[in-house]
């Protein structure tokens, strides 16, 4: 019998030690441009930020839809309660709707105060 401390791997299905712990991750934005209009001036609530965001999508993209935002201020997200179905993700609802939606373009407005996912509309 050896002295001394007891080196027990975890399994593989295992948590392991903290440092195995997973953090949260950034979104996978794959295939989405993410734009930050400039100059990033405060704005005054949520409609003056998606009069914003409406432009600079429509400048980006032509006739266009929003599958989805966020507003920090109010913490509300359309569509309502996605997030509730992602506590334990480190996605919030509101992206992984616009990415299954078929967004292809983020507004970010204030570092996240409100965020904005375009698609383009084809007629």
């Amino acid at each position: 019998m050896k002295n001394g401390p007891i080196d027990i791997l975890p399994s593989r299905g295992g948590l392991g030690t903290n440092s195995d712990v997973s953090r949260p991750q950034p979104s996978d934005l794959s295939g989405i441009t993410v734009a930050v209009p400039y100059p990033q001036q405060l704005r005054a609530d949520y409609l003056a930020a998606m009069l914003l965001a409406k432009d600079e999508a429509q400048g980006r993209l032509g006739d266009c839809m929003l599958p989805s935002w966020y507003d920090r201020d109010r913490d509300f997200e359309a569509p309502q309660h996605m997030s509730e179905c992602h506590q334990a993700s480190a996605v919030p609802g509101y992206v992984d709707c616009a990415r299954h939606r078929g967004a292809t373009l983020k507004i970010d407005i204030e570092s996240g105060r409100f965020v904005f996912f375009y698609r383009r509309v084809d007629f």
